[in-house]
């Protein structure tokens, strides 16, 4: 299917109302995952005209997003990847984990950026960072599209790793999401130490049920519960 290719609209907008040089586009990816970790990228880019194909992760075969990421890494101006451990998703819930691993990202480059466009809706990132969230900024804006198939291909490779000591569960294909063979596994051999202990897809096992993590909602807040999907049995 036919798709416009992402432009530097947004970051030319900043750096006119904001006098911002230098802005990183930030994209996560595995937030509705069941096992691994929640990635972020933070991606420099400048102005210049990004490779041919350059979109969202997620409208490319793996293939060409593999080869995409490669030539990416050498093509930006500069970028870092951050992570937030199943362990730190059950204790500290997604928003925040995501904001951990967005400025683990943020703070590993050789710079810091003066504003960050951050795909979505919601600016889980917040002060003191000046954020411009922009919906489906992974399709229209350069930086955050050259973020987002960096993040999508390290985190594929990460979970790969680890199928290679859980076959079963077939995380080198469905990297950490609830496929079928997933679900399969999960109801046979209980979660790994790789799984995600908060979600809610342990209610539908009796038999590891004993295993799930509840944690105190200290600000009487309502849990969060994006990506946190049950098996629909």
């Amino acid at each position: 299917m036919p798709y416009e290719p992402p432009t530097h609209t947004v970051e030319r907008s900043l750096r006119a109302t904001t006098g911002a040089k230098v802005i990183a586009g930030v994209d996560e990816v595995g937030r509705g995952a069941w096992a691994g970790p929640v990635t972020v990228c933070a991606a420099i880019t400048g102005l210049r005209r990004p490779p041919e194909g350059l979109t969202d992760s997620k409208l490319l075969t793996i293939r060409r997003r593999t080869q995409l990421a490669e030539i990416l890494r050498t093509w930006v101006t500069a970028y870092a990847l951050g992570h937030a451990s199943p362990e730190e998703i059950d204790d500290l819930g997604m928003t925040a984990a995501l904001r951990l691993a967005a400025v683990r990202a943020l703070d590993a480059l050789p710079v810091r950026p003066d504003a960050v466009i951050l795909d979505g809706k919601h600016d889980y990132l917040g002060a003191p960072w000046k954020v411009r969230t922009v919906i489906k900024g992974d399709r229209s804006c350069v930086a955050v599209a050259a973020a987002s198939v960096i993040a999508k291909v390290q985190r594929d490779k990460m979970m790969a790793e680890l199928a290679v000591d859980h076959a079963d569960f077939g995380f080198a294909d469905n990297a950490g999401y609830p496929s079928p063979v997933h679900k399969a596994a999960l109801a046979e051999r209980g979660p790994t130490p790789h799984h995600r202990l908060s979600w809610a897809y342990l209610d539908a096992l009796p038999q590891w049920r004993h295993l799930k993590k509840v944690r105190s909602w200290a600000d009487g807040g309502v849990p969060e519960i994006e990506g946190q999907l049950g098996f629909d049995f």
